[in-house]
């Protein structure tokens, strides 16, 4: 059975791509707002996953909802939320399970368990997230012992992380990033596999 996982690029949704592949076929997919926004770092990932990988389009109308609702509320949080919504959903259209490599101490994209009990109900899917119970030293530990991952800030390191282009579409608005977002957010890209 396919598993269409969210894929950012990063280790966490890598490390739940892995332990789906178990039981799983799994497929990496990573949602842009904007039609040919292919990012070379994150396809370069996927195949050092060996997975297949697909690129999906949101669209603008839903970019500029999520900059509307940053700069209403001040902080991304919600925002960030609402675009996971929509691509989990889009992956329930295509696929019987769907998954991503959110951790229980993750604020966002963080679903509730109501909002997953209604996607998984009204779309007729399985949503699963493997590092559900996994915190961030183990996920850490599991990182090191199966990747090679590089780290930066967000902006600073190319990913599928949606962050990055709500990011970039608030500057073109002329927005003070600094005000809006965390002044020091880590991300990650999956440069390797760690085989053995």
């Amino acid at each position: 059975m396919k598993a269409g996982v969210l894929f950012s690029g990063g280790k966490d949704s890598a490390l739940a791509a892995v332990m789906l592949s178990r039981d799983y076929e799994v497929e990496l997919n990573t949602f842009v707002f904007r039609p040919g926004q292919d990012i070379a770092a994150v396809k370069d990932a996927a195949q050092a996953l060996g997975f297949p990988h697909f690129t999906r389009v949101l669209g603008d109308a839903l970019l500029q909802e999520a900059c509307d609702m940053v700069v209403g509320c001040g902080y991304p949080n919600d925002a960030i939320n609402l675009v996971h919504r929509h691509a989990i959903s889009r992956l329930a259209a295509l696929y019987p399970v769907v998954g991503d490599g959110t951790r229980f101490n993750d604020r966002v994209p963080m679903l509730s368990t109501g909002e997953v009990q209604s996607i998984e109900a009204r779309l007729g899917c399985s949503y699963v997230r493997p590092l559900l119970g996994f915190g961030t030293s183990e996920v850490k530990r599991l990182a090191e012992r199966h990747l090679v991952v590089r780290f930066g800030e967000t902006g600073e390191i190319e990913n599928g992380d949606y962050e990055h282009e709500i990011r970039g579409a608030l500057r073109d608005r002329g927005c003070d990033l600094a005000s809006l977002f965390p002044a020091r957010h880590r991300q990650s890209l999956v440069v390797s596999v760690i085989c053995g």
